[in-house]
């Protein structure tokens, strides 16, 4: 009698054993799928945009855009500087249009945007987060002030885009010191200061 009641419990044990591992293994699973996949991306997007910022390959490039308060049309002015392995350039605008006031392009060495693009990362271009939906449109932001946006480029698609404005409350994305970043920008070209001082920002 007890050899038979043996009998019957162990396969039963060894049913439940097996579904509490079966359990455990897609816990397990999930955890893996969910949630370690999702910081891994946002390491990597961060990474990765470091990265972009320091590869001077040719497709790579980095661009400052300042646009001054929102007034009329007639006195809106805005400003921007790309630099990449091959080309700075600097264009002046007048209107929401963008009607070009003045531009300037100059070529590039590979030694000198190699020490730019390191100069940005000791100054933390990269190491803001960049902000999501509404919260990154600056259209409107800082509206009697300036707002300046940082954009890591790969073949002429952003990587990352960082901003920040003049205004208290309106700080954006931007984690390094505008000053700094602005003045590394400006400085690679002769011409840029008086450009931009041309224009009523």
């Amino acid at each position: 009698m007890a050899n038979y009641r043996t009998s019957r419990t162990l396969p039963i044990i060894l049913v439940v054993v097996i579904i509490i591992i079966a359990v455990a293994a897609l816990v397990s699973l999930a955890r893996v799928v969910f949630f370690s996949g999702d910081s891994n991306t946002a390491t990597t997007k961060v990474d990765t945009s470091r990265t972009a910022l320091l590869d001077t390959t040719v497709t790579h490039a980095v661009r400052m855009t300042v646009r001054g308060p929102i007034v009329a049309d007639e006195k809106f002015y805005s400003y921007e500087i790309d630099v990449s392995s091959s080309n700075r350039s600097i264009k002046t605008y007048n209107g929401y249009l963008d009607t070009v006031v003045d531009q300037s392009t100059l070529g590039n060495s590979v030694a000198s945007y190699e020490q730019f693009v390191h100069a940005l990362d000791k100054a933390n271009l990269s190491k803001g987060t960049e902000l999501q939906g509404d919260k990154n449109d600056v259209r409107g932001v800082c509206a009697t002030g300036i707002v300046t946006e940082f954009t890591i480029l790969d073949n002429n698609e952003p990587v990352k885009r960082l901003w920040t404005s003049t205004c208290s409350g309106s700080r954006g994305s931007l984690s390094g010191s505008v000053v700094q970043i602005t003045n590394l920008f400006v400085e690679q070209l002769p011409d840029a200061k008086k450009m931009i001082s041309n224009i009523d920002l």
